[in-house]
């Protein structure tokens, strides 16, 4: 059993079942109907509530166990989604395939991440907006959660330089309060930050 397999066969659901705070904020960027790719949707909260507003949504993750309560959740909510599994290393979107792609707290190794952020970049089409919150080197003062390698955490330069092929929408670092779930709970240091594919 792999490591998120493990943290998500607890009870419950370890970021909660409400959706990311910024990702609602920033929902208003999508067009009606959009397909919305959500990499790293763990248990399916945001990728679930992006189905809620009408969204057509693929929640695509590592952990099996965490995509099957993701359709437990959708279907408990009256929502299809469709699940993918699959590994970042190596996993690619269909070019020019989505309307957006969302990534919360998508924590990715040095060795990989480069790549797994082009891939999913070029899986946007044309005016394609990605979303993106992530924590911060500076969270490494915070116990809110997160990857305690400071290596896995983004800057909005970091960002800038992976997404090149996207226009900036918007990159923002600072403080914030987290409540999602017993996993992220309390003040954090976050980058915020959205690109958008050429029209």
């Amino acid at each position: 059993m792999n490591f998120w397999d493990q943290n998500f066969s607890v009870a419950g659901f370890k970021y909660g079942t409400a959706p990311n705070a910024f990702l609602v904020a920033q929902a208003h960027r999508l067009k009606r109907g959009s397909e919305v790719l959500v990499p790293g949707d763990g248990e399916g909260r945001n990728g679930v509530w992006l189905a809620q507003q009408g969204h057509r949504v693929t929640a695509m993750d590592g952990s099996a166990v965490g995509l099957q309560k993701a359709q437990t959740l959708a279907t408990e909510r009256g929502v299809a989604l469709q699940t993918v599994l699959g590994d970042l290393t190596d996993w690619a979107p269909a070019p020019a395939s989505f309307d957006a792609v969302v990534l919360t707290f998508v924590h990715l190794p040095t060795a990989i991440r480069a790549g797994a952020h082009r891939r999913l970049a070029a899986g946007l089409r044309p005016g394609g907006l990605l979303i993106l919150e992530s924590f911060h080197p500076q969270q490494l003062q915070h116990r809110s959660g997160g990857p305690k390698d400071v290596s896995m955490l983004y800057t909005p330069a970091l960002l800038r330089d992976d997404f090149a092929g996207l226009d900036e929408v918007m990159a923002w670092h600072g403080e914030a309060t987290l409540d999602e779930g017993p996993g992220h709970q309390g003040l954090a240091h976050v980058t915020r930050w959205i690109g958008q594919a050429s029209a």
